[in-house]
């Protein structure tokens, strides 16, 4: 079965993704040839390695907590917080709490 990306025009309830955490997994909610909006599920104790992108990135705490490692530094990224990077900026992160992120990146040609 094809996977579900929202349209132009569609509601995407973000609030309610969250209370599907221990159910559901990582899913793409938008990819554009300019653009790509996905829901990241991040178990507590789940790290992701280093690792960049070479468009701008901004991820959105939905909920949870993360901590949240790039330009030096590590952060704590907690319900409601969101961070941007410039492109090709590495970063990792791992789940502090079950966390649900969104992650827009935007895509370069």
């Amino acid at each position: 079965m094809a996977t579900h990306h929202a349209v132009p025009g569609e509601i995407v309830d973000l609030a309610s993704w969250a209370n599907d955490l221990p159910n559901e997994k990582t899913k793409v909610i938008i990819k554009t040839d300019t653009m790509e909006l996905a829901r990241l599920v991040v178990p507590k104790g789940k790290e992701y390695p280093s690792h960049q992108v070479p468009g701008p990135v901004v991820v959105h705490c939905v909920q949870g907590k993360i901590e949240f490692t790039a330009m030096g530094g590590t952060q704590e990224l907690h319900d409601g917080q969101l961070l941007y990077l410039m492109p090709g900026e590495p970063h990792s992160l791992r789940g502090i709490e079950d966390t649900v992120i969104l992650l827009t990146i935007l895509l370069t040609n």
